[in-house]
Parts: structure tokens; C-alpha cells; sequence
């Protein structure tokens, strides 16, 4: 399906947790996915890695005609949307194929794709289901191996495939393995008839594996040979490999990479390559302050944002060398960025809060009603249109709603333009029945489902939302 979370023109990243010259991608909203392999077997920390990042389309919004459109369509387009299906990820009499005892046990859902009407959700545990949207039945599980772990998902719709990115108890959980297997196959229940890729590298600690759904290319990272690889997202052919060995870190914008060497005391080494075929555009030194920690360096477009600890955020023009910069009390180091790219915009994340940027430096909105529920701005929480108008997250409830659990928020829709809350779902809108006592029976079942979520997909095509949450449940909300 090409609707949300399939197609790309945003990109996540957050700031770096070290004292390095470079930033991290976050752990799922842009056009960009990295999953990395784990340094530790241990399975609990399979949730700390960068294993997601949801996508966004690329389409443009050229005018303010096309904008105040855009909020009539949302108000409607969510009027009477309520709690429809429920679907398990958990298998209570479990499955015989599994050997790992936690692959049995019930998980929370940390991703949620969709696809062709079939929805794909993956829990903590390593087990990804997939149910039926025309039948409301699960299809299968996409664990085709008894010791398969499956770490992150990611719809292909280059050739309408889901590619897996696994570890196996075999292999102590050390490496990253991808498998590309066609929609078509899963509908027919064969999850067994994909095939696998990447198979040449070795992805182990700290190497990684990258889709950019923006530019139509896979980035990998072999940290045994300090290799990186770029491939061709359409057919997996290798287009060409980086191998300086003082490369600290990449970036991706569209139609370029952005290459962070290893840090000299007052400056960093960054080059601009083409990411069609490597060739260097810009090869050049950004001056840093001597003994600061780097909290950030990121690429988007010609704009390079670097932002030191205790420093202005700077925004540099690569092309005429202009500079601007905001004062650090008014842009503090967020946890996380959303780019869109087509907006020419950016979303940051700080302490459960959303605001959005332009690359003046300018704060355009504000949110009114929208306060994150998760404090680690975990993005399987947060979802953006193919438009990039409308912002949709769990969000925190209203805390003097005595009727509304502590465990319990609501799912928030907001433009990104106006910072307006255009939608609501809660325990008190999500029900239409006339019937009193009915109506508190339903009331209950949405409180309930709006407990604890985990993860929040918007299938565009089909106008629904899909949420996960602590208990391994999927729910499905249509009007």
C-alpha cells in the first residue's frame, strides 16, 4: 500500500548520547530506517536499538488554499472514527515451531505496518503476526525459523515487497539478516516463499542496515571490514562502497549523503557525496568550539545543522557558506527531529512536546492539544501524512476526566501548519450507540484500548488506525 508509512519525504534522526562528532538516527519518522545489530545477546535490549522509523510520502503543499483544504478534509476525514477490531499477536496455545521460550510469551507491539489491506505487527518478543483486514483473521506468522528473532519491518513498495531484518538464537543474536518476501506470498499464507538479501555482509555490532525510501537505496555498514555499501532499493544490486575507515558517521538527504569524519579538536571533516553513484560534491571543514560535546550534526537538503553543548544552534548554507544561527535558550538540544522535506520544515521532539521549524531558524507552530504520552519519543507513536499537514500521536488524556484510566491517553490529530487539534479519540467520542447501557459497555472496551499503546500506524488508503499496545493487542479504528 502506498499510504501512510510506505513512502518517504521526511527523515528522523536524534542527537548523539556520546561526546562524538556526530548525531544518531533515532532507534522508526522519516524516509529513513536503520536497524543495528546489538552488541550484547541479551534480548531485552533488542528495544534500545534504532529499529524503526516510520515514513512519509513525498507530495507537495504549494499554497495556503491547499492548506485550509486540508483541515476541512482532516475534520471529516475523522468524524465518527471509533473502535472497530481487535486482533492478538499472542498465540495462547503457541506456536510448535518455536524454540525460544520468550517467543511464546505475550509481548507488546513495538511496530505496525500495513500493506494491501494486511496488517503487519511486530512485538517486543521478536514475533510478527499478520491479520487480515478483509477477513479480520490472522494470516500467518512471519517467523519462517524456529530460532528467528524479527527485529524491525520495512514495506518495499518498489516492488510491492515486506522485508524482515532478523537475529537467530544460532547465532548467538549477533547478526542482522534481511529477507525480502511479496505481499502476494503473505495473502497466500507462504511468509517461507521470500528470499534473503545482503547475504555477503556481515552485520554484526556495530554494523547496521539502512532503507532510504526517499532516494530508492539500502545503505549497509560492515563494522568487520568497516565497509559501507550502498544498494539499489528497487532490485538490491550494489551501486558502490565507501571504505575510508575515519568515516564516523552518514546522513541522508535526497539526492545526497553526507559523510562525518572523525573530529579534530576545532573542527569536523564532512564531504557531500552523490548518492546516486558516490561522486564527492563538497569536500570542506566545519569550525567547532574546542572541548564542546557535539550534540548534533545533521544534513538536510543544502542546510547543515550542527549544534553543540551550551552553544547556538547553527544552520549553515553548504552552497553560498551563509550562516544563521538561534540562540541556545531558544532552541534547546531536542531528543529527536522529523525532516519534511517537501515543506522545507523540521519537527523536533523535547520532553513529550512537538514543535515545528523552518531553516531560518524559525519557530512556525506550537501545539495547543498535544502532549506525547511517551517521554522517549518513541516514534511507533507518532505518525505523519503523505501531505505532511496533519500530525497524528497517543497522547496524554485529559487529567480531569475523572471516567479516563492513568494508564489510559487518547489519539491526537493536529496540523502541523496551525498547531490546531483537528481530531480527538477518546473513551468519550469513540462510541455511537444510542443505548445507554451499551454505550458504557463500548465507552470501557475504547478506554481499555487506548491503555498503554505502544505503536500507532495511519493507513491512508483505507482512512484507518491501527494501534498496538503492552499486552500484545492490536486494535483497528475506521469510521
Amino acid at each position: 500500500m502506498e499510504g501512510s508509512g510506505s513512502g518517504s519525504s521526511g527523515r528522523i534522526a536524534t542527537a548523539s548520547r556520546s561526546g562524538g562528532g556526530s548525531s544518531r538516527p533515532l532507534p522508526h519518522c522519516g524516509g529513513r530506517r536503520r536497524v543495528v545489530a546489538t552488541k550484547k545477546r541479551e534480548w531485552g535490549n533488542w528495544l534500545s536499538v534504532n529499529n524503526s522509523v516510520k515514513k512519509i510520502h513525498r507530495r507537495e503543499i504549494s499554497s495556503e488554499r491547499h492548506r485550509s483544504l486540508s483541515i476541512t478534509n482532516s475534520v471529516h476525514r475523522f468524524r465518527n472514527i471509533r473502535l472497530t477490531e481487535q486482533y492478538d499477536t499472542h498465540d495462547p496455545k503457541g506456536q510448535p515451531s518455536f524454540v525460544l521460550p520468550f517467543l511464546m510469551k505475550r509481548a507488546k507491539v513495538i511496530e505496525i505496518v500495513a500493506a494491501h489491506g494486511i496488517v503487519f505487527a511486530l512485538a517486543s518478543s521478536g514475533v510478527c503476526a499478520a491479520f487480515s483486514r478483509d477477513t479480520n483473521k490472522r494470516i500467518c506468522f512471519l517467523n519462517i525459523f524456529p530460532d528467528e528473532v524479527i527485529r524491525s519491518l520495512f514495506y518495499n513498495k518498489n516492488n510491492d515487497s515486506l522485508i524482515t531484518v532478523s537475529v537467530y538464537a544460532s547465532d548467538n543474536f549477533s547478526s542482522l539478516k534481511c529477507r525480502s518476501t511479496r505481499i502476494e506470498y503473505i495473502q497466500r499464507g507462504q511468509p517461507d516463499a521470500g528470499f534473503p538479501l545482503f547475504e555477503s555482509e556481515s552485520l554484526k555490532w556495530p554494523g547496521f542496515v539502512e532503507f532510504d525510501d526517499v532516494n530508492g537505496k539500502v545503505l549497509t555498514y560492515s563494522a568487520q571490514d568497516s565497509i559501507y555499501k550502498v544498494f539499489d532499493l528497487k532490485n538490491y544490486t550494489l551501486l558502490y562502497s565507501i571504505t575510508d575507515k575515519d568515516v564516523e558517521e552518514i546522513k541522508i538527504s535526497p539526492g545526497i549523503m553526507l559523510l562525518i569524519f572523525t573530529r579534530a579538536q576545532s573542527h569536523v571533516p564532512l564531504k557531500i557525496l552523490s548518492i546516486e553513484d558516490g561522486t564527492v560534491l563538497k569536500d570542506f571543514n566545519h569550525l567547532l568550539h574546542r572541548n564542546k560535546k557535539v550534540d548534533f550534526i545533521e544534513q538536510f537538503n543544502e542546510k547543515l545543522l550542527v549544534k553543540q553543548e551550551n552553544e547556538n544552534l547553527q544552520i549553515l548554507d553548504v552552497q553560498n557558506a551563509e550562516m544563521k544561527e538561534v540562540g541556545r535558550t531558544e532552541f534547546m538540544t531536542p531528543s529527536a527531529f522529523i525532516f519534511l522535506y517537501e515543506n522545507q520544515l523540521f519537527l523536533t521532539f523535547r520532553n513529550q512536546t512537538v514543535s515545528v521549524w523552518n531553516f531560518r531558524g524559525e519557530l512556525v507552530t506550537s501545539f495547543e492539544d498535544h502532549e506525547l504520552w511517551h517521554s522517549d519519543c518513541n516514534t511507533n507513536n507518532i505518525h505523519i501524512t503523505s501531505d505532511q499537514s496533519l500530525i497524528i500521536s497517543f497522547c496524554k488524556g485529559d487529567p480531569n476526566d475523572q471516567r479516563i484510566s492513568g494508564k489510559a491517553g487518547s489519539i491526537n490529530v493536529s496540523n502541523i501548519w496551525t498547531g490546531k487539534c483537528v481530531a480527538k479519540i477518546n473513551s468519550t467520542n469513540a462510541t455511537l450507540n444510542e443505548d445507554e447501557k451499551q454505550r458504557m459497555i463500548e465507552n470501557q472496551m475504547v478506554a481499555d484500548a487506548l491503555e498503554e499503546i505502544t505503536a500507532l500506524y495511519f493507513d491512508e488508503e483505507r482512512n484507518e488506525i491501527y494501534t498496538g499496545n503492552n499486552y500484545g493487542l492490536v486494535h483497528v479504528w475506521s469510521n
